[in-house]
This record gives C-alpha cells, structure tokens and sequence, in this order.
C-alpha cells in the first residue's frame, strides 16, 4: 500500500505544479508520464497481491516475500523510468513482469503440492 501512496502523492505534486486541476489527465507531457506510471502501477496491483498471497499460503512464505520485495522495487524503479522518459520504463517493466511470472509458478506449484500430493 506505501507504494501506491507514493505514486498517487506523485500525481498530486504533479497536478499541483502544472497547473492540472482533476478530473483532467492531459496536459503537460511530464505530469502525462506521471499519470500514466501511476495508473500503470495500480492496474497491476490486485494481480501482485494476489499472487503474493497464495504463493505464501501454499508455496513458501519466505520465497514469496522475498519475490515481494523484489517486485515492489521493480515497480519503484519503472514508476521512476517512466517519469524520466517513456523509454525508461521498459528494464524494469519486463523484470516486474518475469518476478509476476515466477509468483504464478509458485502459486500454481504450491496449489498443486497442496492439493494432489497426500
């Protein structure tokens, strides 16, 4: 949740120096990227927390939280990219999407271990 909050009080501070009052999204090509990163990082959200979730609960809580944290950082980095530049976000674009992976791979392995094994 820190993480969301900090992309959102980015917006704010972006809204507030470019002169964007809501509900508007476009304006200044910065304050776009802002947004953009912004929104970007709470679509996928749900998805991370749930996968976090159910790879702790039946894969290994250790391993997920260290997932965790590691895709939050991503997620830091690419909200950064993408403030610089739309270029910027692609590295830790596609390392957020690979650690998402690996927590579907644990989900799904810990399901099945759970499930099918006596």
């Amino acid at each position: 949740v820190l993480p969301l909050a900090y992309f959102a009080l980015q917006v704010i501070y972006a809204r507030r120096k470019y002169k964007i009052s809501p509900p508007e999204t476009a304006g200044h090509p910065e304050f776009e990227r802002i947004f953009r990163a912004q929104v970007n990082c709470s679509e996928y959200f749900p998805i991370f927390v749930s996968l976090l979730w159910v790879a702790g609960i039946f894969f290994h809580q250790g391993v997920a939280a260290a997932c965790g944290l590691l895709y939050l950082y991503t997620r830091y980095k690419y909200f950064q990219g993408y403030t610089m530049a739309a270029q910027g976000r692609l590295g830790p674009l596609y390392a957020s999407a690979w650690l998402l992976w690996l927590l579907i791979g644990l989900a799904v392995a810990g399901l099945l271990a759970h499930f099918l094994l006596p």
